[in-house]
């Protein structure tokens, strides 16, 4: 995001609070409680905001963690598509070793 988006987004929310103090007083609140319930609506909607980020965050959908998932999958599919059919057989034997080892440990417990 660029600064003059930030700048452009602060005074939207600014002119936002106005107007609806504005909208409060007329519909009939005086001002000190016009006042008050505007930044009440206000800090609520920056509460709720910060809560679905901290949930992207904590639930990982943030934009660099897909972008870093994306980026790790073509570089494992590229060097797939570059392997010989008898690397890839040599892979798929390690796979199936790997998965015989794991199964023989499981039951040893």
């Amino acid at each position: 995001m660029r600064r003059i988006d930030v700048i452009g987004i602060g005074f939207g929310i600014f002119v936002a609070g106005g107007v609806l103090y504005l909208l409060l007083q007329a519909v009939g609140l005086d001002s000190l409680n016009a006042g008050i319930w505007s930044q009440v609506l206000l800090v609520m909607g920056l509460v709720g905001w910060t809560a679905t980020y901290l949930f992207r965050v904590v639930t990982h959908k943030m934009t660099y963690h897909q972008q870093l998932k994306d980026y790790e999958d073509a570089v494992l599919q590229k060097r797939l598509d570059e392997m010989t059919p008898e690397q890839w057989a040599q892979l798929q034997a390690e796979l199936e070793q790997e998965k015989l080892a794991a199964g023989d440990g499981n039951d040893k417990d």
